[in-house]
């Protein structure tokens, strides 16, 4: 069990919601040794097995331990809201040798194989390298297995966000501990992790409490404990288990009405949705998304919101009732 204590009301002040790039991709190489997290991401498993035999996983499968300890400076946790790979890969990057090798040493006493624990005691005894290896790997994975699902995957994740962050809204911090995981929950002394063998006790401060929605993690809880890392838990994002899920098809009046394309975006937009996101979703290209989402739009079937540099789409209470065949 970890513990994240609370002394008084200001540790709670910074607790926080954030997205990782950079925990998602190792979290993907993960599901390749972890056949519970595998079992979520079969469908993905299936569209990327072509472009796995450009990848060389070794080392990172090597920092996997189906139990124990994974290095905390693999994944830093994301000092802003959302940050770009890049800038986590040079976070990485800046991690100081001493404590790159002593992380790389505890995880090679959980190591899976006798060739895993040489990979590590390899990477260790040369830190310096080791941390170049792991971050040109972990670039690697992003740039053929994750970054093409990434919209898909964002989506899921900003959903989290945004349904939690109503929630501790309305209801409070006591209500959101208890309804983000059964693995969570909050108590007297703060809030309490039940993912680990060991009991932990973490002190909040200042720092604060930084939430961590993944979609490649489930159906794990990962709390992060050691220092110098921001503490943290990561959690599956709502709704995962539909992750991989093709749209399912509109009523067969709606494509008669709307044509097969337009009736499959509006019955796909469940929740304010991009562009890409619509695209990456239905399998259609971009451009052609666009343009049938904006004939919607004209149509008083969608409506739009701005989020950041995003455009949003929303069905509208026509748009809705037109979906469910009230109109």
């Amino acid at each position: 069990m970890a513990l994240f204590a609370v002394k008084g009301p200001e540790d709670l002040l910074a607790v926080r919601f954030a997205t990782s790039p950079l925990w998602e991709t190792l979290a993907a190489v993960r599901t390749f040794v972890d056949g519970g997290a595998a079992d979520y991401h079969a469908p993905w498993h299936a569209a990327v097995a072509d472009r796995l035999p450009r990848l060389d996983l070794r080392p990172l499968l090597a920092t996997q331990p189906r139990r124990g300890y994974v290095p905390d400076f693999l994944t830093p946790p994301p000092v802003g809201p959302s940050l770009r790979l890049r800038d986590q890969l040079a976070a990485l990057k800046a991690t100081p040798p001493a404590h790159v090798r002593e992380e790389l040493l505890r995880c090679s006493r959980d190591a899976r194989s006798p060739v895993d624990t040489e990979e590590l005691e390899a990477l260790a005894a040369d830190p310096e390298r080791a941390v170049v290896v792991l971050a040109d790997a972990l670039q690697d994975v992003w740039r053929e297995i994750v970054a093409p699902f990434w919209p898909r995957v964002r989506a899921l994740l900003d959903g989290d966000i945004d349904h939690h962050s109503r929630l501790l809204a309305r209801h409070g911090l006591r209500r959101l501990f208890d309804e983000i995981h059964p693995k969570i929950r909050w108590t007297e002394q703060g809030v309490e992790v039940c993912s680990v063998d060991d009991d932990v006790v973490v002190e909040l401060d200042e720092r604060g409490l930084l939430l961590m929605p993944s979609a490649y993690i489930a159906p794990f809880v990962a709390p992060i404990v050691d220092e110098p890392w921001q503490p943290a838990i990561v959690y599956p994002a709502r709704g995962v288990a539909a992750l991989w899920r093709r749209p399912s098809v509109p009523p067969a009046a709606l494509a008669r009405v709307l044509g097969s394309t337009r009736a499959l975006l509006l019955s796909t937009v469940d929740r304010p949705l991009s562009t890409t996101t619509l695209a990456a979703l239905t399998e259609l290209s971009t451009a052609g998304v666009s343009r049938h989402l904006l004939a919607l739009r004209d149509a008083g079937l969608l409506a739009t919101a701005r989020r950041g540099h995003e455009v949003l789409y929303r069905r509208t209470g026509l748009g809705s009732a037109l979906v469910k065949g009230r109109v």
